[in-house]
């Protein structure tokens, strides 16, 4: 069961309209429904208030699902079931949504076998604050057929504001993103302590990740995190574009 199937859920257990938790919330009752079903996730400050109303504790609403056995996964699967439970909330509802996506355009594909459909992929509508990649994955997003500009190994795609990364990723553009490994000089979509960012990769020989800024005006959006600093790291996927000399090099 769903972060939003559980709030449903125990909202019908405090015999609660949309409309009710909505005015405690301080959103529209159109937003809970969004919250229900997966399409958005509620912010920070929502959040807090919503385990009020619902009168729940998080590990209610953000409890795993399922029960598995380790020894029906294999080492990889372990290795990434482990990862997932080591993300903040926002990081794990950020995966599963994208799980959902990803799982919905392979049921639509397989319907009709041997339709001459193209693929679907996500694009995420929402653009953020300038230099992020849009937006935290738990947004409203739109399917487009794998088709013309789009490059047949996209995952996914996201929209960029800002001029962090211009020219070569101008304001308000769309990258398209795959699961392909970065390799140093790589630009990839990032999920760094709740943002997503859309940076040039590094990795030193040390551990130190440095996520570049192509636009070396706005070197003070680079980011450095190191094995000690405790901030958390993840890596959606590669931007499907060529790779960039490294700062200095």
């Amino acid at each position: 069961m769903s972060f939003g199937e559980r709030m449903r859920v125990r909202r019908g257990e405090l015999d609660m309209t949309r409309a009710e938790l909505a005015a405690l919330l301080g959103v529209s009752p159109s937003a809970v429904g969004n919250y229900e079903t997966g399409v958005s996730f509620p912010k920070e400050e929502i959040m807090l208030r919503l385990f009020d109303s619902l009168e729940v504790d998080p590990n209610t609403l953000f409890q795993d699902s399922f029960q598995y056995n380790k020894r029906d996964l294999s080492e990889k699967e372990q290795r990434l079931l482990e990862g997932y439970r080591g993300l903040s909330a926002l990081g794990r509802e950020t995966v599963r949504t994208m799980v959902e996506a990803l799982c919905a355009y392979r049921d639509e594909a397989e319907a009709v076998p041997g339709a001459p459909e193209p693929r679907m992929i996500p694009l995420y509508r929402s653009p953020a604050a300038a230099g992020y990649a849009a937006p935290a994955f738990g947004e409203d997003y739109d399917l487009i057929p794998v088709t013309g500009d789009v490059p047949p190994a996209a995952e996914f795609g996201v929209r960029i504001q800002g001029d962090s990364m211009a020219p070569f990723i101008s304001d308000g553009s769309v990258v398209y993103v795959n699961r392909d490994p970065l390799k140093a000089g790589d630009v990839g979509v990032f999920y760094v302590d709740g943002d997503i960012l859309c940076k040039q990769y590094y990795r030193d020989p040390a551990g130190i990740v440095y996520l570049f800024s192509l636009n070396r005006a706005r070197a003070d959006a680079d980011v450095v995190l190191t094995a000690a600093g405790g901030r958390a790291l993840a890596c959606f996927g590669r931007v499907i574009m060529r790779a960039f000399p490294l700062p200095g090099r």
